[in-house]
């Protein structure tokens, strides 16, 4: 028993190996895991003290168990048989299908990354960039029943809706978003798993990813997840509110019972910028050569060089307003009992105008619209910025303007321009450069629909 034994180098060191891994694997790494959930669940005890909304079990649940929940959920399964029988394949494979479709759509919340550190690298960046004003979250949100469930509904003007929107919210509560299939790459991805946001396909559907995806959105529902919905369904091409897409808005429905489930309340949400980041990018997106357009890496980088370059000189200026209002609630119960022929397509129209009942106007759409009505003198911009302006102030309207008289605001919208190139002036009149009217007309899409008296 005692005798010494003697083995090959290559041996040792395999059997080190394994001690090694099955030491971590059996000791270590449940320890440590164990540890730093003790410190997560601390962490998140302090949060749901102080925020209006706390964070719901659902979402903190552990990625796996959800996404086999999911799998063994009685519809996703039926949707498994369906599959096989459809594709012909064996049941087993379409249940891997299903779980690979899972994986991929399920969230893992890390309340330390999101209240850590996106919620103040998105203060951060949006105050940088903007000058933020918000009006109407007290009042949209002090009658709210606190067993419903929140989902807040905004106009996709700007990737930046994100960060600005996840910003305003952490004092409330930690918002769940359904992002396109542009974020999963690395490392993106991970990192927006790791906030609570969900990923969304727009091509290669199917009725199993769709049933897959339909019962993570009404599971987390009915669980009391607060989420972000953006009913436009992408951004704006040309500025203005676009047609809802009713997807994620019809699995909400379809498991919703007023007589056994809890509530769910629409937050209209309207948000606007002087400066979209993307403007040119979305034109062109949206115009006759769009089939050909794709945005590459190096058009990203560029821009951020370019950016970098302004910030480290000290010549960059933040872009003007961001504004976000937000509108009357929306109950899901009061809606559901008028009677609709169409639910879904009378609710998403009816976000839709409640969001346009309250978009704020800002100086550079005013200034914008003046431009292509054939404005190009500075007196005759500034005069249709302070009419305008008024009219919109009499129908109710957040209508942010600093305290200036209307030509030194009108000047500062038209500068803006002018550092674009989209514009130069002459003295006081104004040269517009052709291949810019787009631009300038995307802005002034970006005023409310509703017609007000002009003089």
């Amino acid at each position: 028993m005692f005798r010494t034994v003697e083995l090959p180098l290559w041996a040792v060191i395999l059997l080190v190996i394994f001690a090694t891994v099955t030491f971590a694997s059996h000791f270590l790494f449940p320890s440590v895991r164990w540890y730093f959930r003790k410190r997560a669940e601390r962490l998140i005890a302090q949060l749901n003290t102080r925020l209006k909304v706390p964070i719901q079990p659902f979402k903190l649940a552990r990625r796996m168990d959800t996404i086999n929940r999911l799998n063994h959920d009685p519809e996703v399964a039926q949707a498994i048989v369906d599959h096989a029988r459809e594709q012909d394949m064996p049941e087993d494979v379409a249940y891997e299908t299903a779980r690979r479709y899972a994986r991929e759509i399920v969230p893992g919340f890390s309340a330390l990354l999101y209240f850590g550190v996106a919620t103040r690298l998105a203060r951060w960046l949006s105050r940088s960039l903007y000058r933020v004003r918000v009006t109407g979250e007290a009042e949209a949100l002090a009658g709210i029943d606190p067993k419903a469930t929140v989902i807040y509904v905004l106009n996709h003007r700007s990737n930046m809706d994100y960060v600005l929107v996840t910003w305003l919210a952490a004092h409330q509560t930690a918002l769940a978003y359904a992002v396109g299939e542009w974020a999963r790459r690395w490392p993106l991805g991970p990192l927006i798993r790791a906030m609570g946001g969900y990923f969304v396909r727009r091509r290669n559907l199917n009725p199993l990813y769709r049933r897959v995806l339909a019962r993570y959105v009404q599971l987390a529902t009915a669980n009391g997840v607060t989420q972000a919905v953006f009913p436009e369904g992408r951004l704006s091409r040309d500025g203005a509110l676009q047609a809802p897409k009713l997807g994620i808005l019809s699995y909400i429905l379809a498991d919703h019972d007023p007589e056994d489930t809890r509530d769910v309340v629409f937050v209209p949400v309207a948000v606007n910028y002087e400066r979209v980041l993307e403007d040119r990018v979305l034109i062109v997106a949206g115009g006759e050569t769009a089939h050909s357009f794709r945005l590459r890496w190096w058009m990203v980088a560029r821009y951020l060089w370019r950016h970098l370059q302004l910030r480290l000189t000290g010549r960059f200026t933040r872009f003007g307003y961001a504004a976000v209002v937000f509108g009357r609630p929306l109950s899901l119960h009061r809606f559901l009992w008028q009677g609709h022929a169409d639910p879904a397509a009378a609710l998403g129209n009816a976000l839709i105008d409640r969001i346009g009942e309250v978009l704020p106007v800002l100086p550079m759409a005013l200034v914008c619209e003046a431009l292509t009505k054939g404005a190009r003198d500075v007196a005759v911009v500034a005069a249709h910025l302070e009419t305008r302006a008024e009219d919109w102030r009499e129908e109710g309207r957040a209508v942010y303007y600093a305290q200036r008289e209307a030509r030194d605001t009108a000047m500062v919208a038209l500068r803006m321009l002018g550092v674009r190139k989209a514009l130069r002036l002459d003295g006081d009149r104004i040269v517009l450069a052709e291949d810019w009217l787009p631009v300038i007309a995307y802005y002034a899409n970006t005023l409310p629909m509703q017609k007000v008296n002009e003089t």
